[in-house]
């Protein structure tokens, strides 16, 4: 049996790029104690994909890493750029 390291979830709630988008996925999965072969099969995608979602390779349909994401526990919000910092600082607020 595989051991599972936990990775912590990123600390910003900005995604600013496929990579912490992929961190966050990894850090979700990781959490629940899944393997990526494990995470793969119960979602329904190949473990390739889900492991270049996690590596933050931008050549995943956006499509399947918003599935991806919605299956491991990962939430997504879309805000005005005008209202990031004051969402940034609400949520961090909130997280403390």
């Amino acid at each position: 049996m595989k051991r599972v390291v936990k990775i912590p979830f990123p600390t910003d709630p900005l995604v600013a790029g496929p990579e912490t988008l992929g961190k966050a996925v990894r850090s979700s999965r990781t959490e629940q104690g899944l393997t990526i072969e494990e995470a793969a099969m119960t979602i329904g995608v190949a473990k390739q994909t889900l492991s270049d979602i996690e590596a933050g390779k931008s050549t995943v349909s956006l499509g399947i890493v918003l599935k991806v994401a919605t299956e491991l526990g990962v939430s997504l919000f879309v805000a005005p750029a005008r209202e990031r910092e004051r969402i940034q600082s609400l949520i961090c607020g909130m997280s403390k």
